[in-house]
């Protein structure tokens, strides 16, 4: 397994950008699929953006389509998430996990084997 720290997280204005990153220990990150997921008070956690190991393939949830990049440097083991437009609804807790799944897009929570501690991120309106 690969131990992951999050971190950019903050306060910010609505409209406004943040950019996360997750940064990976071990060699082989270069092999996990990657996520992004988010949870706010009261509610589930939800996947809001996934990159596959070679960072060829994406996926995004309809609510951040257009808003939100994904994207990975396997060199510095790490994966990012670049956040635009933020909307008070975005306000959460992020959470960075990786998964060993090769063949598919891992979508679900339970698809993934390791987890960060997660970055708090509050937009105000």
């Amino acid at each position: 397994q690969v131990q992951l720290v999050e971190s950019g997280g903050g306060l910010v204005q609505a409209g406004g950008s943040l950019r996360l990153s997750c940064a990976a220990s071990g060699r082989t990150f270069s092999s996990y699929a990657m996520g992004w997921f988010r949870q706010a008070p009261g509610k589930e956690r939800e996947l809001v953006a996934a990159i596959n190991w070679s960072g060829g393939n994406t996926y995004y949830a309809d609510s951040v389509k257009g808003r939100f990049t994904i994207s990975r440097d396997n060199a510095k083991n790490t994966v990012y998430l670049q956040m635009n437009s933020l909307k008070p609804e975005d306000t959460a807790v992020y959470y960075c996990a990786a998964s060993r799944r090769v063949l598919t897009m891992p979508i679900a929570s339970t698809q993934y084997d390791s987890w960060g501690q997660g970055t708090q991120v509050t937009v105000s309106s």
